[in-house]
């Protein structure tokens, strides 16, 4: 039998403590969370108790319950929940099992539907323009969900998975935790095992193309960035780096063996790269097995037991320890050996393998992301589609081979955000799009701004000369603001890695859908375009083309309860209000929170590994707030030794004062630079009456400059010791700016519509009344289209409507108005066509919109034809339905 290396065992404790299992006839139950049950039944008794693909860590502390046998009913009570189990001779059934929700009273049947799911995520995209249907995630509005473990295989003492015993059996878990999302994945992961920590370079801006790039060629496409000051830190060598063989039956797609056309001297190339600053991972398609042409066909011939001279082909057969053993070492060791970083395991092996089971994608990034860390040093990284749940143990994610258009780039940020749902907070999209639709710069520019907010930014593309993914490929302006935007994707590295630390140490992603922090209510389940962006930050990106009129880019926000800004211009936003954001191009819809502390480093440079010796960190007014930026390596597993160090930032804040301090680092202070220099930015503030600056206790002469349009205050560097402290403190009346910002956004509008120019002057020099009195527009409805006169009366009056149908569900439509304004009349219409001959019946309703009101038409009225016809005081009629979505 073949030995299986210790790497591949992974450190499992799949045995609950006794104390926490009770026993009946055929059945188990373990408590594993005053909120979470293992359900299992084997009318043998032959229950399991290795790990299974999913789950690998059920050693958890007992936590206090009652066992109660009464009348043949064995009763579980923990704090949160009530089971029943009343033996009847068939299993679990809908009469015999039962779970309580104490706090709700809520009652769960085995067997009950969930109808409260919500959505997880899908193993690509591939080959798709729009949205699709997401899987169904973790999480359930119900307040309860149950993940079905019965089927998934099983680890062997030797680290091999291997089908279970029995048949019947039911291998259940039951989470009840309400709304309490984060809590619900954060016992999930201590199940399943956490996310692990990325090393800090895959943070950074990456270049992937599909493209037959000569070693030379890929070269000095990486000086061409350097000379455009564009920051990169990973460069994918796609799959024309290898030798295809076209004459054994093979399609060409695997391979293992460099093309020495192309890249004649391997070692030396990928050596550059590494000067640079640069990792490097190649494409595998491992599918097709080895072929006789390959490099190291006798070697793997050997260890399988082939005669190399017969030239056969070794079939793909990754079950089996023998040839996976020979896939390592002889086909991808030698390789790494080279200089490969790690590997982009790409598509073409299917769903099944020689397990029963068995998906070899799951095994392949089990595998790989073992192997990588075989050291014991390294940290485990692939790049590879989701294989299903356990997943999120083996980042990063390779979303697919999307469309170039539109409704592609639409449904990514709700495809992001779900993924969290099942706790897959790496995905990596094909930034730009992969294939077909037509290039548009506008596109571009608005799919690279995405991917600055998302987790990680790779540009690529398919093999077709008319792609193009370099920012100066296009005109000047898409070069200048796509540009700006990978810049200030790298200096987001530090807060990002932050973020990659909360994951892997707390569970929690660092992109997520607003319901996991306001679960509660109800607007943060009806905006799919936007998420939050770490601790501090909220993005919503434009993912629609600018209106040939306006010619501005249009998004619908939800801003959670609270107090917000604008974290580009500083513009104050009060919360628990929905708004119509219209921007330029080189405009992102990003928020802070009030209180919001972001640290950025530099904007340029290549890498992405070295803790950075200058920081601009953003501090905004309106509450309290700590943050801890985490550092380590980068790159090893000493962190997991305690080799990290911790900034910490603390914000205090009253009316009319602010204070902040830079405190001394924490933890492994030498992983830090000896001096790094601050410069502090104060945002969203009016002018304070007095600063003042104490370093190490001693107060130093105050240096800063002021912009009023940005409402931001800008320290002059400040140079500090690992171990120095910096406090700063502003003081001012009415130190938070709480401007009202819409005549300046009105004026903003009205400079890019296309619009005759005195009407432009004429609106322009009215836009602080128009602010108070939308009624005046009625004045200039002859010169104003109607996108021009729905953006303005959306920004004066705070109401509009959205129809939202591109995150891969039915179509809803929100409807808001934040004063409420009862001049705002809906008039909704619906007909059921019950046959061809029959005639149209209309039903209606009016009055005025509600403050937020979220419908989903399709399922209040399937197959029905509806339009929504929203009215601004008589002004103008907005339509919306689904052959006018866009509204008018």
């Amino acid at each position: 039998m073949t030995e299986i290396p210790a790497t591949f065992r992974p450190s499992f404790a799949p045995q609950a403590r006794p104390g926490a299992i009770v026993r009946g006839p055929g059945v188990r139950f373990t408590v594993l969370d005053s909120r979470l049950l293992r359900l299992e039944y084997d009318p043998d008794e032959a229950f399991e108790d290795r790990a299974s693909q999913v789950i690998w860590y059920r050693e958890q502390p007992v936590p206090a319950f009652e066992v109660k046998r009464e009348e043949g009913e064995l009763a579980i009570i923990t704090e949160h929940l009530h089971l029943r189990y009343r033996p009847d001779g068939a299993g679990f059934t809908t009469q015999s099992l039962t779970v309580e929700r104490r706090e709700s009273g809520e009652r769960w049947h085995y067997g009950q539907q969930n109808e409260g799911r919500l959505p997880g995520t899908v193993r690509t995209v591939d080959l798709l323009s729009g949205a699709t249907v997401l899987k169904p995630g973790l999480l359930s509005r119900s307040g309860w969900g149950v993940l079905n473990d019965s089927d998934s295989l099983v680890f062997t003492d030797e680290g091999w998975l291997t089908p279970r015993p029995g048949e019947g059996t039911r291998d259940l878990y039951f989470f009840g935790f309400g709304h309490d999302y984060t809590a619900w994945l954060h016992a999930y992961q201590r199940l399943a095992g956490q996310v692990p920590l990325l090393p800090r370079w895959a943070l950074g801006n990456w270049w992937s193309r599909y493209w037959e790039y000569s070693q030379e060629e890929l070269m000095e496409l990486m000086r061409a960035f350097r000379r455009h000051d564009v920051p990169l830190s990973v460069c994918i060598v796609d799959m024309d780096w290898h030798v295809t063989d076209t004459g054994n039956d093979s399609s060409g797609w695997t391979g293992y063996t460099w093309e020495r056309k192309l890249f004649p001297e391997p070692e030396k190339f990928l050596a550059w790269l590494h000067q640079q600053g640069l990792k490097t991972a190649l494409n595998l398609h491992p599918a097709e097995g080895v072929h006789p042409h390959e490099a190291a066909y006798a070697d793997v011939a050997q260890a399988m037991g082939v005669d190399p001279e017969s030239e056969t082909p070794i079939p793909f057969a990754l079950a089996e320890p023998r040839y996976a053993l020979a896939y390592f070492r002889h086909l991808h060791h030698p390789l790494e050996a080279e200089g490969v970083d790690f590997w982009w395991i790409d598509w073409q092996q299917g769903t099944e393998s020689g397990l029963p089971g068995l998906d070899p994608l799951w095994w392949l990034n089990h595998l790989h992301f073992y192997d990588r860390a075989r050291s014991g040093k390294r940290r485990g990284f692939i790049f590879s589609r989701w294989g299903g749940l356990g997943n999120h143990r083996y980042p990063v994610g390779f979303s697919g081979d999307s469309f170039v258009d539109w409704p592609s780039l639409a449904f990514q940020p709700h495809l992001t955000a779900a993924a969290a749902n099942v706790c897959f907070g790496w995905w990596s999209h094909d930034i730009g799009g992969h294939m077909q639709g037509i290039e548009e710069a506008e596109l571009y520019t608005r799919w690279v701004q995405f991917g600055v907010f998302s987790p990680i930014l790779r540009l690529h593309s398919t093999k077709n000369p008319y792609h193009e993914r370099r920012p100066w490929g296009y005109d000047a302006e898409t070069f200048r603001i796509t540009r700006e935007a990978m810049q200030l994707r790298h200096a987001l590295i530090p807060y990002l890695y932050t973020m990659a630390w909360h994951n892997t140490s707390k569970g929690i992603a660092p992109i997520r859908p607003l319901y996991h922090d306001y679960p509660e209510e109800e607007a943060a389940y009806h905006c799919p375009d936007q998420y939050t962006f770490g601790s501090e930050l909220l993005a919503t990106p434009f993912i629609t083309p600018a209106d040939p009129d306006t010619r501005l880019s249009r998004q619908v926000v939800w801003l959670p309860p609270g107090e917000w800004f604008h974290f580009f211009d500083g513009r104050f936003f009060q919360g628990d209000r929905w708004q119509a954001i219209y921007g330029g191009r080189d405009e992102i819809p990003v928020f802070a929170r009030a209180g919001a502390i972001v640290p950025l480093g530099p904007q340029t440079g290549w890498g992405g590994v070295d803790n950075p010796e200058v920081l601009h960190v953003h501090i905004f007014p309106g509450a309290s707030n700590r943050f801890e930026l985490y550092e380590d390596d980068g790159e090893t597993t000493a962190y997991r030794e305690g080799e990290y160090a911790l900034t910490p930032f603390a914000l205090q804040w009253e009316q009319g004062r602010l204070t902040f301090t830079v405190e001394p680092v924490t933890g492994k202070a030498k992983l830090v630079p000896p001096e790094r220099v601050y410069t502090l930015l104060f945002r969203g503030i009016t002018r304070p009456e007095a600063v003042t600056v104490l370093v190490n206790g001693y107060e130093e002469p105050v240096t800063f400059v002021y912009d009023p349009e940005s409402y931001t205050l800008r320290l002059a560097p400040l140079p500090l010791t690992t171990q120095g402290t910096a406090t700063v403190t502003l003081s001012g009346a009415a130190l938070m700016q709480r401007e009202d910002f819409r005549p300046a956004t009105l004026r903003r509008m009205v400079e890019a519509f296309r619009l005759q120019t005195s009407a432009k002057a004429a609106l322009a020099g009215r836009a602080a009344e128009i602010g108070e009195r939308p009624e005046l527009l009625s004045r200039y409805a002859v010169d104003l289209k109607d996108s021009q006169l729905r953006a303005l009366l959306e920004v004066s009056t705070g109401a509009g409507v959205h129809y939202v149908d591109h995150a891969g569900d039915e179509g809803h439509l929100i409807l808001w108005n934040n004063r409420p304004d009862e001049r705002i009349i809906y008039r909704l219409s619906h007909t059921h066509l019950h046959s061809w001959d029959e005639a149209e019946r209309f039903q209606g309703e009016e009055g005025p919109v509600p403050r937020f009101k979220a419908m989903v038409p399709e399922k209040a009225w399937p197959n029905a034809v509806w339009r929504l016809a929203l009215s601004y005081d008589g002004l103008a009629e907005v339509i919306i339905s689904p052959r006018a979505a866009t509204g008018g």
